[in-house]
Parts: structure tokens; sequence; C-alpha cells
């Protein structure tokens, strides 16, 4: 395996979750490069399980669907959330996150972000296991966008954002990498029929990553797929009184990747690298090798749900669950959050369920989170 394989490879395993073994079923993951678009970006999606595609509006919308930020209560707001990733694995691995939107009127809404992970050093070595050099790699994603309500129930956003991937430099075992970027687009729309005290359902769909491939190397067959992704949503309010209120969210997740060839066949292999972007998302739908049967197993569940407490104090719970070929992240979730005056404070934790491997990599994860609002 080449030096930039690995690391990619690793990459995912690490963030993602892969299962290596299986006594009983064939593994089948779809992989990608740059999986840290992946991980949940804040803390409050986060204490809910990674819900957050239909969910309240607030400043963290900018990672789950653009379109709901013109419905927010604020005109203005910025979130701020760390993630200490993997610290039994790599004490120095980290996600850091920055994202904010302005209502330019009641009807349409501006945004940005930035996430950075950071995935700690990397010690490159020869063939013969020799140390050559130490690298600092590191990723992010710079976006922009606007969205608009279209009605007073129905709105639509667009993000445009530059990702950039610098995994390795120079030359190493004769070949020479450099860092990848890419281009990518977030769309979403969204559709409340929640009354005037917020109480009731909203809807939301999201396609996220939907940009060119990522290459590390001049090599036109070493280009990879960033993760581009179909994300539909749902949720339900419930006000019981001033100072009592519940929402139920549940997000469904599947990749627009196509599924990965089996090792060895040179002849799905050359035909997985020349699929197009645009052609891999529809295909995405149809080519896993076990038929539908295993295409509904590429679809991510995640339900959670939130409580607050006279707008001052909220509790948080969820499940997200993948199939145990497609990634197995099985994992509870728990979070809370603190509200005072423009400010609030949250948190979440991950417990993950079982004894597999990804839910080794899952244990420990903490999130914080920090949301500034401005009237």
């Amino acid at each position: 395996m080449t030096r930039i394989k690995y690391i990619v490879f690793a990459a995912s395993v690490m963030l993602l979750g892969n299962e290596m073994l299986a006594q009983t079923k064939t593994v089948n993951v779809v992989t990608t490069a740059v999986p840290f678009l992946q991980v949940p970006s804040d803390a409050v999606a986060s204490g809910m399980a990674a819900t957050g595609i239909a969910t309240t509006p607030d400043a963290n919308a900018v990672y789950w669907n653009q379109a709901k930020l013109p419905f927010a209560k604020s005109k203005g707001a910025i979130s701020a959330n760390y993630t200490p990733w993997l610290k039994e694995w790599a004490g120095d691995m980290y996600l850091a996150c920055l994202a904010g939107y302005y209502k330019l009127s009641d009807g349409d809404a501006i945004h940005g972000s930035i996430k950075y992970f950071n995935p700690g050093d990397i010690q490159f070595t020869d063939n013969n296991g020799n140390h050559l050099q130490a690298y600092h790699p590191n990723e992010f994603a710079v976006e922009a966008g606007y969205s608009k309500k279209l009605s007073d129930r129905f709105g639509l956003g667009l993000g445009i954002k530059y990702i950039r991937s610098s995994l390795a430099k120079g030359v190493q075992n004769g070949e020479s990498f450099s860092s990848g970027d890419a281009v990518a687009a977030d769309l979403g729309c969204y559709y409340t029929l929640q009354k005037e005290n917020s109480e009731g359902w909203a809807f939301g769909a999201a396609l996220f990553n939907l940009g060119s491939k990522i290459s590390y190397t001049n090599n036109a067959n070493e280009k990879a797929f960033i993760p581009a992704n179909l994300g539909l949503g749902a949720s339900y309010t419930k006000i019981f009184d001033e100072q009592n209120r519940l929402q139920i969210g549940l997000d469904i997740n599947k990749l627009l990747v196509p599924s990965s060839p089996a090792l060895g066949d040179t002849v799905a292999l050359a035909a997985y690298r020349n699929k197009t972007v645009a052609g891999s998302w529809f295909s995405s739908f149809s080519d896993a090798p076990g038929g539908m049967k295993e295409e509904l197993k590429e679809f991510q569940i995640s339900l959670g749900m939130e409580y607050w407490y006279n707008s001052l104090f909220a509790l948080r719970a969820g499940y997200y669950y993948e199939d145990q070929t497609k990634g197995n992240r099985k994992y509870f979730s728990i979070g809370a959050g603190f509200r005072y005056n423009a400010i609030a404070v949250n948190f979440s934790y991950l417990a993950p369920t079982g004894s597999s491997a990804s839910s080794e990599l899952l244990k420990g994860g903490l999130q914080f989170g920090l949301i500034a609002n401005f009237k």
C-alpha cells in the first residue's frame, strides 16, 4: 500500500469506525477521503446523536441545514465547538469548528463557517521501518452561503465550501505528495408547520459535500471521492407550558459515494476510479454488490430528544445506528445546555454500545460548544 493510500485509509478507519473483521457478515464499508467532514460539528446535535436537519434553528444550523437560518429567532449568532477526538488513542487529535449567521431581513440570511481537524503528528518511515521525518498534517473546510424564505413556512439554503487536506508533503518512497484541494456545495430545504409558539412539526432535507474529487499526487488514478451525503430529517416540538418544552428529532443519512470494489477485482477497481462525481451520486443507490438489501444497510439513523426547562436549562439524549457491515457505529448520546441571556453553553458525551472496534474508537467522545446570540 502506498503511503498516501495508507494515510487516507487510516483516517477513514479512525473517524468512521470501520469494523475490519466480522465472523458471519461481509464487511463493505463505503470509504471516502476527508472523513472529518462527517464528524458532528456541534455539541447540541451531538447530544441528540447527530440529529440536526429539522431541529430548532440556531447558529449550528450552518452544519446541518442552512435553510433553517431565516427561521431562527435571533438576528444573528456565532457558535464555537471543540472536540478532543480519540483521546485514548492520540492525545493531540482534535476538531475545532466556528460558525455564524446574520439575517439581512426577516426572510434571508448569510452564513459562514470553518471546520478544522488536527489529526496529530505522523512519522514517515522507509520500507525498512527507518524513521525519515515527522509531519504535522491538518485538514479544514471553509464555507460561505445564503439562505432565504420562499414563504412563511418554506426556505432554501446554499453554501459553497473550499476543502484543503494536508496529510503529506514532499517526496516519500519515490512518490511526490502535496496537499489535496476540493470545492463543494451544500444545499438544504426546510418546511415548518409549527405554530407561533414553536409547537408542531418541521421537516428538512439536505445535500452535503457535492463537489470534486480530491487528490494528493499528480496520478489521475489516485483521486478519491469526498463524502457527498443525502440527509432527511423531521422533528416534533411539544410545548407543555411556559416552562417545559420537548423536541424529538429523526435524521436519516446516506453517503452518495460508490460502494468500494472487492479487493483484487481490477475491473471493478478501474470502473470505480472512472466514475464521474455526478454519476456516482445516482449510482450510489444501486451499486452495492448485495443489491437493494445491501443498499438499505447504507442508511444511518439518528434519533434524538431535547428538553428545555424555562429556556434556561436543557437535557439531551439520542441513539445512533449504523449497520454492522457498513461501519458499525452504534452509540447512545447524552448532553446538556445552559443558557444565560444571549449566551448558551453546551456539552455532549457518547456512550458506544457493544465491544467492537468501532465502539472502542467512539469511547469517551466529549464535545463542548458555545453559542452567542445577537438580538
